[in-house]
């Protein structure tokens, strides 16, 4: 079977409107939220450090060493990696005792709780509440990473899957954009305002409050995991309309009564379950590629990156920005190649792409003393690298999980993805800016050590994805298909 050829029943045919609002209400507390908290803590970087050396002060009469306050700011940037983690091991189970909607409107409460601390921690002289408040905020955004891409996948028709899976990506891309040019100086970027940025990270929570409710819950968990066939009907008719909604239902209908009698498979049923290895040894792959390539530690840390680089101090936060615009544009490229090219190609070619960016950014930062033009041969580097992992990657990764697992297995699939895609995160979270400053390699070479130990990483990917992925170069679109993928 051909995963490229289109079944003669497929229109190509435009989302309905209400699919598309649907979807960006699901995002814009999800995706976007996590995308905003990545990039929006970059900007006040040197406020924080500076508001905890002068609290620390005022607390012990003494001044901070530097190695501890680089190790608190890290906490600070890192502790959120480890809320997604938690907030990932629960996702699961919360959508599908809560439904995936429900669980989405439920999980703001992290990061309305989140803002109101970091809001505080100023007024009150308390770091400590940053801390808490970003660990509350990773909790928001593991759960949203978790149920968000599943309630997407499940609203979508089959012909749309891949694109819509795409929302993910793109706001999140969008999310990380916003919070890099709320941190400007014309903005909110300056000193007396960074705890009402750090406390913004409310608003796509009171936003997805207000107008996700409008919209029904995932018609597929309402027939197969609720039996509600009128709900389910009901949410399929508003979704898609009235003239693709008997067809969908009937799609759906197929997967129920393959599923029957199965109940919903727990994360460490699919590690025995044989017939799911490939999938597993997939997803787990390439979430783990996702977070050490590093490309999240460029926003939590991009000052650093950028400093090194020899770029002037008064332009780096505008090179920051186009890194966000940069990657923005590569996910909406991808949104519009996936169907076309195929995710195998894409996942391939931007791991490739990545590790051909390491080099040369090496080689432009150990030779940035010999011309001025030298630092911005670093900075086009880093933007390559930025193109290249939203190109393929970024994109792609997102929406596997959800097409290469079925019904009862894929909350627990998720759970999986999610607990190893922070682990890894909070791994590289909090060990970068150490490795930046020269702390864990030797000062001169610390960055390029880093970047070289990267460039085997992605060619090791690369190959291992055309291993993995023999035929797969189209969409998975029905359980028949996923099978033919695992035994393949």
């Amino acid at each position: 079977m051909n995963f490229n050829e289109e079944s003669g029943e497929t229109k190509k045919e435009l989302p309905n409107r209400s699919l598309l609002m649907a979807a960006g209400a699901a995002c814009i507390g999800g995706s976007f939220q996590y995308g905003y908290n990545i990039s929006v803590i970059n900007a006040p970087t040197m406020y924080v450090q500076r508001f905890i050396n002068q609290t620390w002060k005022e607390r012990y009469d003494t001044t901070i060493s530097e190695d501890f306050l680089t190790l608190l700011w890290s906490i600070i940037v890192s502790i959120f990696t480890l809320g997604g983690l938690i907030g990932a091991s629960i996702g699961g189970t919360l959508s599908v005792k809560l439904g995936r909607k429900g669980t989405l409107l439920a999980n703001n409460a992290f990061s309305l709780t989140a803002a109101l601390l970091m809001g505080l921690s100023w007024p009150t002289g308390l770091f400590e509440l940053l801390i808490v408040g970003r660990f509350f905020s990773g909790i928001n955004a593991g759960i949203a990473n978790c149920v968000q891409p599943l309630y997407l996948g499940e609203i979508a028709p089959t012909a749309l899957r891949g694109a819509m899976g795409m929302g993910t990506s793109i706001f999140i891309t969008g999310g990380i954009l916003t919070g890099q040019v709320m941190g400007l100086r014309e903005f909110l970027g300056r000193e007396e305002y960074w705890p009402i940025l750090l406390a913004t990270t409310c608003v796509p929570a009171i936003v997805q409050l207000i107008v996700l409710p409008f919209f029904p819950e995932s018609p597929r968990y309402l027939l197969i995991d609720k039996g509600d066939s009128e709900g389910g009907k009901k949410a399929l008719k508003q979704l898609h309309g009235a003239g693709v909604c008997d067809t969908e239902k009937d799609n759906i209908e197929k997967e129920k009564l393959n599923a029957a009698g199965v109940q919903a498979k727990k994360p460490w049923e699919l590690f025995t379950d044989h017939s799911m290895r490939w999938q597993l040894l997939t997803i787990i792959l390439l979430n783990t590629a996702q977070q050490l390539n590093g490309i999240n530690a460029i926003y939590f840390y991009a000052d650093y990156v950028f400093r090194q680089s020899g770029l002037p101090e008064d332009k780096i936060r505008y090179v920051t920005v186009g890194t966000g615009a940069c990657e923005c544009l590569s996910a909406l490229t991808c949104g519009m190649l996936i169907e076309s090219l195929g995710r195998k190609v894409l996942i391939m070619g931007g791991y490739s792409l990545m590790g051909i960016c390491c080099i040369l950014f090496t080689l432009s930062l150990t030779f940035q003393e010999a011309s001025p033009v030298v630092p911005y041969l670093s900075m086009a580097c880093v933007f390559a690298f930025i193109l290249s992992f939203g190109l393929g990657p970024g994109g792609v990764t997102n929406i596997l999980t959800t097409e290469l697992f079925t019904q009862a297995s894929r909350p627990s699939a998720y759970m999986i993805a999610g607990t190893v895609n922070w682990c890894s995160f909070f791994f590289i979270g909090l060990l970068f800016p150490f490795i930046v400053v020269g702390k864990l390699y030797h000062p001169r070479y610390s960055l390029k050590s880093h970047r070289l130990s990267h460039c085997s990483l992605f060619f090791l990917t690369a190959r291992t994805a055309a291993v993995l992925f023999p035929g797969f170069s189209g969409r998975l679109r029905c359980c028949s298909d996923i099978h033919l993928f695992c035994s393949s």
